[in-house]
């Protein structure tokens, strides 16, 4: 069932390797760019990432760790 006025798989500029070269260049540059902020957000938020949830205070320390 064709609708009227649809455009044929040949009509459409993507089908069957017809792409634009500066398409697939932009395409090509999205996926880089966000593959570089991703890894720029993973070193970011590895080199922040220090535990927070300890609640000894100088008085109680916690569990002592040290080697007997």
């Amino acid at each position: 069932m064709k609708l009227k006025g649809e455009p044929t798989m040949d009509q459409i500029d993507d089908y069957d390797g017809n792409e634009n070269p500066k398409k697939r260049q932009i395409v090509r540059l999205i996926i880089i760019g966000l593959l570089a902020l991703s890894m720029v957000y993973g070193l970011v938020k590895y080199s922040f990432s220090t535990p927070n949830d300890y609640i000894g205070t100088p008085a109680n320390p916690g569990i002592d760790t040290t080697p007997r």
